[in-house]
């Protein structure tokens, strides 16, 4: 970018007509701060469950929205102004929310409730700061029920679809089915104001597997369209404002060089996404100019190909960028184009883009970026599917290489002579289908969406096992298939040892297996006495999942199945001589690991096997975390592990 490619905005190509170049005079020191206007009702509320917090809780999410951003308020003569870095537009009426319609229970369940559309999104420009980590959690709470919603009701409507139509049949786009019904039920957040700068409640490296979701979480309100921004038509100064891009290589001119963006403005393509005309000065390109005279930031979201079982795209946020330069140029198609250039601002967490990169390298080149720390490629001798990564470059402590690998849990031989006895099977040849004896062993439902997703927790599942005629890419033999996703055990200074994962998990995929031996209770309480480490998956706790799955915001009539009660798992994990990868993932209260109990070998509910999946989208090198919860009164003197 040099001077001699610097092409005035007010090119003779472009025409642009003069209401869309306003000649304002600069902003000065007092006033470039203009004033949020406060809400007077409340935003949008944290999203109900059968686990819903109550109205206090409810309150404080909202008086936690209006004061982090009314806490830093001030005056200057008449006029408010916000104390902020990079300015902000003057305030305007204030919109108040439309009034909740509740839903009507009477419709069977699966009939969708048609609420009245949602106003339209608010004119209204505000900045979240002074959040605190209590209003953090709050927050990050609401973005990660509203996404749970989400993903159950996408994956509710393409399996209904797949009933009506045969797993074969031609699929509608249930990502953007389930965003529509959410929009109809107030259920997207961040609708109430324009929110410039981080949405609360969403982190940089967060990924994201539709476009539509971005939209949900009110990080990207456009759901073609790569600038969003708002209109000068609503604005109160009459002039259009970018408040987010979205970064996919949609255009032959962007050059995406991480920190720094030469981002390419929107329009003149033809329908091979191939530059046909000259942009001009209008739309998305005006807002991206107004907001560089203004210093306001914009958000940005990469778009990039990741194949997966899910999507062949993710989208990851990587942060705020400011708008330093813009001009018009001469695209490599030889038409005229808007570039602007972004650059990241400066005390952010690394980018999710980059995470990417690093992670997509370790698992084919691991040595290019990282040539010290390594101690093993796979720490399972090739008992897993994939190799078990071990990282240390903290100390010297290569402690896992002193353990059998177990990649599966060992459980007492006559488990495996009994259940063989009294084993049932469906007879399904390609693989299970609805109304075979396996479904009705799970209460009539499948556990797992043709992805091999958890659809939802429940007490037990039975998979199909050697006595079912099904093969095995059965949709219903999901943890029995073993490790898929790259591992690496790493050297933690906060957690000792952990666990992370080099690729991208999805919400409800499954990780691995919790592998040790299994002992009984009394087998326990000798082992104890030696000074062994065991585990006790009673202890292991999901409750702040057990809502996973519930449409009933959305669906009319719809309830939670009910699902038979089985008898307390009643055994211990001795993982002292042999474990597996699980047995490193660190304890936390807020974990995005989740235990799932499974029966596939055997039919003893004595002992079923422990399957982690996870709790939540995890990008690539996020440490998993597990809940172990406390002891109950049998153990109640005995050591957790870990």
């Amino acid at each position: 970018m040099g001077s001699s490619s610097h092409i005035p905005f007010q090119d003779p190509h472009l025409n642009p007509s003069p209401t869309l170049i306003p000649k304002l005079e600069p902003i000065t020191e007092s006033t470039q701060n203009l004033a949020f206007q406060l809400p007077n009702s409340n935003p949008q509320a944290p999203i109900s469950s059968s686990n819903e917090p109550s109205n206090s809780d409810s309150d404080n999410v909202a008086e936690t929205f209006r004061s982090a951003f009314a806490q830093r308020l001030r005056r200057h003569d008449d006029v408010t102004v916000l104390d902020s870095l990079t300015g902000a537009i003057v305030p305007v009426e204030d919109n108040p929310n439309p009034e909740s319609v509740p839903v009507d229970a009477s419709p069977p369940s699966g009939v969708f409730t048609r609420r009245p559309k949602p106003q339209q999104r608010s004119s209204e420009l505000v900045r979240i700061t002074d959040v605190g980590p209590d209003g953090e959690r709050q927050f990050r709470e609401n973005v990660r029920r509203t996404r749970m919603v989400y993903d159950s009701l996408r994956i509710y409507m393409m399996m209904e679809e797949a009933k009506r139509l045969g797993f074969g049949g031609r699929k509608g786009r249930a990502d953007s089915k389930a965003a529509s019904l959410m929009k109809d039920c107030f259920l997207w957040l961040n609708r109430d104001k324009r929110i410039v700068g981080s949405i609360p409640g969403v982190q940089v490296g967060d990924i994201f597997f539709f476009r539509l979701e971005l939209c949900v979480m009110g990080l990207h309100g456009q759901t073609q369209a790569g600038i969003d921004y708002l209109t000068g038509s609503l604005s109160s100064n009459g002039e259009p404002i970018a408040t987010s891009v979205i970064v996919s290589g949609g255009y032959e001119d962007d050059d995406d060089q991480g920190d720094v963006i030469i981002y390419t403005g929107h329009g003149g393509q033809d329908k091979l996404g191939k530059q046909a005309e000259h942009q001009k000065l209008e739309g998305g390109n005006l807002a991206m100019d107004r907001s560089m005279y203004y210093g306001i930031e914009v958000r940005v979201i990469r778009g990039l190909k990741y194949e997966n079982s899910v999507s062949s795209r993710v989208y990851v946020y990587d942060g705020l960028f400011r708008i330093v330069d813009s001009w018009f140029d001469v695209g490599i198609s030889g038409f005229g184009v808007y570039k602007f250039r972004l650059e990241r601002i400066e005390g952010q967490a690394e980018m999710g883009s980059s995470i990417l990169k690093l992670a997509s390298t370790l698992k084919t080149n691991p040595l290019s970026v990282r040539p010290t720390g390594y101690i093993s490629f796979d720490i399972s001798n090739r008992k897993e599917n994939v190799p078990v990564y071990l990282f240390n470059d903290i100390d010297s402590d290569q402690e896992p290489l002193f353990y059998e690998y177990l990649a599966k849990a060992s459980f007492p031989p006559g488990l495996f002579i009994q259940g063989s006895g009294s084993a049932t099977g469906c007879n399904c040849i390609t693989g299970c289908t609805s109304g075979c004896i396996c479904e009705a062993k799970n209460s009539g439902e499948f556990a797992y969406d043709y992805h091999g997703k958890l659809i939802r927790l429940k007490p037990l599942i039975h998979e199909c096992g050697p006595a079912c005629q099904c093969p095995p890419t059965c949709r219903n033999r999901v943890t029995q298939k073993g490790l898929k996703n790259r591992l690496e055990v790493f050297r933690s200074l906060e957690t000792g040892w952990g666990v992370r994962s080099l690729d991208v998990l999805h919400a409800g995929a499954f990780i691995c297996e919790y592998a040790g031996v299994a002992l009984t209770r009394e087998q326990a309480n000798i082992m104890t006495m030696n000074g062994d480490t065991l585990v006790y998956p009673a202890r292991f706790s999901s409750a702040r999942w057990e809502e996973w799955g519930d449409l009933s915001q959305v669906l009319a009539g719809y309830q939670l199945p009910s699902y038979p009660q089985i008898p307390p798992v009643d055994f211990a994990m001795d993982v002292s001589k042999m474990r597996n990868v699980a047995c490193y993932i660190s304890h936390s209260t807020d974990p995005n690991v989740i235990v799932q109990l499974v029966l596939h070998d055997h039919n003893s509910l004595m002992f079923p096997r422990v399957m982690l999946f996870t709790a939540e989208n995890i990008p690539p090198m996020t440490e998993l975390s597990l809940d172990y919860g406390v002891a109950d009164d049998w153990t109640a003197k005995l050591a957790i592990c870990n």
